[in-house]
């Protein structure tokens, strides 16, 4: 992705595309990341800012019902979802790709794999790294998505720092 935007200015590599972003919870920087990468490569983007309030949701369509009338209109879903095992619903529900941006406090799979290519661009490896992930590790989905991605890699040392409770 990073050489086609920097080296195609006007890429039309998914051109005819059309991707749903479902953000049942608030998440700006994580659904404009998806929504930019999808229109610089020339595909569209269907957006539903606030799934849950504005949304058949909030009359009681259950989220399968949604993505069952969603992806008649797109080609991929990009969901952030308030609860965990969403994102393992919609799969199951799903006949097109879903992409998990978020599912309850459970995980954060794209940020995770982000952050795992950053340190291999910047570090230059994955294997024997040592790793400290800081913050709210009780509440953090991005961090329980790092540690497993990172624990993939060959003799990678993790270390956990939080607040005491």
């Amino acid at each position: 992705m990073e050489k086609i935007e920097k080296n195609s200015p006007g890429s039309q590599i998914l051109k005819g595309y059309l991707m749903a972003t479902l953000f049942y919870e608030p998440s700006t920087r994580t659904r404009l990341s998806f929504e930019s990468a999808m229109k610089r490569l020339g595909g569209e983007v269907l957006a539903s800012e606030n799934a849950r309030e504005f949304s058949s949701a909030a009359k009681g369509e259950t989220l399968e019902d949604t993505i069952r009338t969603v992806e008649g209109y797109v080609d991929i879903i990009v969901m952030r979802h308030f609860e965990s095992g969403a994102a393992k619903r919609t799969v199951a529900t799903a006949k097109i790709p879903v992409i998990n941006a978020g599912d309850g406090p459970g995980q954060h799979p794209t940020q995770a794999l982000l952050d795992v290519y950053t340190i291999k661009r910047e570090m230059g490896k994955l294997d024997g790294i040592t790793v400290g992930l800081v913050g709210d590790l009780a509440n953090g989905r991005t961090v329980r998505s790092q540690a497993y991605l990172l624990a993939k890699y060959n003799e990678v040392k993790i270390y956990f720092v939080a607040p005491m409770s």
